[in-house]
């Protein structure tokens, strides 16, 4: 009698069962989407009009790119995830060359240059660039942890050549997230503790000299926003506001009041804030504890993985994603200064929301357990 909690395809020889997916970081991920579209089209509403747009425009996009993320996680969650193995170097050269169109044909927003235009449809190949790292290093952390392994450079020199173009961009936040989470995957690969140490205080001192000086600036506002009230400071004041209105119990769903114009940036790098006017602490709090539960599923399914490749594959998925989160609270928190990096699920931009769907199917590949039961002898 088969087992009902495994599904597969029997062959004549021998099959493979596999377990259906994570059903609790499913759940987990379908909540923060859900709640990613109720704040879009809440904290987003104003602008539109006031752009003379229809209310639904921003939410109407990311829908969008729902479907499409959908589609590309389903295929995603399907197919063998060892086969990126493979396509890890082709599709970083691939994320490569898109960055270079960036700095000749990218289009320039807020004073930066980190968007490509294909007709109406605008996409940032840096966010792509999280999961060709993550591919990378997990197919050379599979083979070898050592970092003087010349066999590995082929994996180590596209990633320094994607963050280069993505700091000359300047998109400084988007380089923290590829350091960070290629620092942790070397971590949960073995690497020596010595190293990252080291790494870090060198990362530190570089950063230090290498730093524009208007991300000084920022650094220097984010310490002393009154110094700035209605400049560069503006937005970090309105969004303490935003959570000091909310409370504990928040103003209800569509009665912030920051959104109407003084939070300029409230349906993406500020939408913890508006959330947080709207359902107080109780709501920010929800939303910590879905990435902390998503957190501890992703490791979970890394941690229950028998393959290195799959594990660290996981492993650097969920960091990643919970890391870029953890930065936009922290921004948007006034813990951090501003760096212009979204809420995963839940701020506007479908490029975002595309690739995170992405790396939501490959991990639940990797959550399906892969069980190989041979033939009754008689």
């Amino acid at each position: 009698m088969s087992n009902p909690n495994y599904n597969g395809q029997q062959n004549q020889n021998n099959s493979i069962i596999l377990s259906s997916y994570d059903s609790t970081l499913t759940f987990i991920v379908l909540f923060l989407i859900i709640i990613g579209f109720l704040a879009i089209f809440s904290a987003g509403a104003p602008k539109c009009i006031m752009q003379g747009t229809h209310s639904t425009f921003f939410v109407l996009r990311q829908f969008i790119w729902f479907i499409l993320g959908c589609i590309a996680m389903f295929f995603l969650s399907h197919v063998n995830y060892k086969i990126l193995n493979r396509l890890s170097l082709p599709f970083a050269w691939i994320i490569i060359l898109l960055l270079i169109g960036v700095h000749f044909w990218g289009v320039t927003v807020n004073g930066a240059q980190r968007w490509l235009a294909i007709g109406p449809i605008q996409f940032q190949p840096s966010e792509a660039s999280k999961l060709a790292v993550i591919m990378l290093l997990a197919s050379a952390f599979s083979k070898d942890v050592s970092l003087l392994n010349t066999k590995l450079y082929k994996y180590f020199i596209p990633i320094l050549i994607m963050i280069a173009l993505i700091f000359k961009q300047p998109n400084l936040s988007m380089v923290l997230i590829l350091l960070m989470s290629s620092m942790f995957m070397y971590f949960a690969a073995g690497g020596s503790i010595k190293v990252i140490i080291s790494a870090v205080a060198a990362g530190i001192f570089g950063l230090s000299f290498a730093i524009q000086s208007f991300q000084k600036q920022r650094i220097m506002i984010w310490l002393n926003p009154e110094s700035d009230p209605y400049g560069a400071g503006y937005n970090i004041i309105q969004s303490m506001l935003a959570f000091v209105a909310g409370g504990f119990f928040g103003e209800g769903y569509g009665n912030s009041r920051q959104k109407l114009g003084w939070l300029p940036e409230g349906h993406t790098d500020f939408i913890y804030a508006v959330f947080g006017e709207e359902f107080g602490f109780l709501g920010c709090v929800l939303i910590i504890g879905l990435f902390l539960a998503f957190l501890q599923r992703g490791l979970l399914v890394s941690a229950k993985c028998e393959d290195i490749f799959g594990k660290l594959l996981s492993a650097g998925i969920t960091v990643s994603i919970c890391l870029q989160a953890f930065i936009n609270i922290s921004v948007a928190s006034s813990m951090l200064p501003a760096t212009g990096v979204p809420l995963p699920f839940i701020s506007y931009g479908g490029t975002s929301l595309f690739i995170t769907m992405c790396m939501i199917g490959i991990l639940l590949n990797v959550s399906k357990k892969r069980i190989r039961r041979f033939p009754n002898v008689r």
